[in-house]
């Protein structure tokens, strides 16, 4: 499991959702391995691959809240894939669920290079 100081998680966590005009509620992180991340996906998703990270979204226009169902496995191979500490990946996956449910989508023409640019500019401000 991961070692993350989980009051300095939340206030990173609670300065990203603000700098979108959100406020934080409920949030679990659900850490697993790739069978059971492709589990969830093949599940409830209908998608049969592996992924780092499975974003279920129950936010309300002004309060983000959700489950966010992460791969240890997946964010270790894609670490030393980018060339990134595995820390640096673990924070990198929990800020993209994160801004997911602030309405950040990835899917769509031009979408992954403004997660990215938000991505990196949640781990400007991260003191994790």
């Amino acid at each position: 499991m991961p070692q993350l100081d989980q009051d300095k998680v939340k206030l990173w966590i609670e300065k990203v959702a603000a700098s979108h005009g959100k406020a934080v509620g409920c949030l679990t992180y659900i850490f697993c391995d790739d069978e059971y991340i492709l589990e969830t996906n093949r599940k409830f998703l209908n998608h049969d691959y592996y992924t780092d990270i499975i974003t279920f979204d129950y936010s309300n226009s002004r309060r983000v809240s959700g489950d966010m169902v992460i791969s240890l496995d997946t964010v270790r191979s894609n670490a030393e894939l980018f060339g990134r500490t595995y820390d640096e990946e673990l924070r990198r996956v929990v800020v993209h669920g994160v801004l997911h449910l602030c309405g950040i989508n990835d899917k769509g023409p031009g979408e992954r290079e403004i997660m990215e640019a938000h991505e990196n500019a949640a781990l400007e401000i991260c003191d994790v």
